[in-house]
């Protein structure tokens, strides 16, 4: 699948970093919001402060949707370019069969399955890309905070408890 996305690669590569920019901003979020809250526990003769990271909080809340929307925009025809090079690829490979193989077969068959492999492609492509790569880079950037936040137990018990979590989910 990877020569049919490569074709394409700059889009592919800015819809990654709209990725990599929408999990750091919404990994930054609950950071924000931390910083609103300790600020506010303090008394203070300006709201200054509390007034920018609220502004803040709601530009990492909207950089975080522009971000994925974004990416979804700029990938969804890398994704359909990809479906259209493989569905003429195999089609070209079913001209290049010889008429025996065309006279045994069902030729609605084929076409059906042409179909449903195209759609399951454009489904594993579509699922990789806006769900297990982002939830791969999110899990990565909070692994790194942890790390670097807090003690490496919270680290192995938050990824000990989402292991457990997928086994059982599985």
């Amino acid at each position: 699948m990877l020569p049919f996305l490569w074709e394409y690669r700059g889009r592919a590569m800015f819809a990654l970093a709209c990725l990599v920019l929408a999990k750091i901003a919404n990994v930054g979020i609950p950071m924000l919001l931390k910083q609103i809250v300790d600020n506010l526990d303090q008394a203070q003769e300006l709201l200054v402060v509390p007034v920018a990271l609220l502004l803040g909080y709601g530009a990492l809340r909207l950089s975080s949707s522009l971000f994925n929307e974004l990416r979804d925009v700029v990938f969804a025809r890398v994704r359909y370019h990809a479906m259209r090079r493989l569905s003429t690829r195999v089609l070209a490979h079913l001209h290049s069969l010889s008429l025996r193989f065309h006279l045994e077969r069902r030729t609605g068959a084929i076409s059906r399955d042409l179909e449903r492999g195209t759609r399951s492609v454009s489904s594993i492509l579509n699922y990789m890309v806006f769900s297990i790569l982002p939830m791969l880079v999110e899990f990565s950037l909070v692994a790194v905070i942890l790390l670097t936040q807090y003690a490496p137990v919270f680290t192995l018990v938050t990824f000990s408890t989402v292991a457990v979590y997928i086994a059982f989910t599985l």
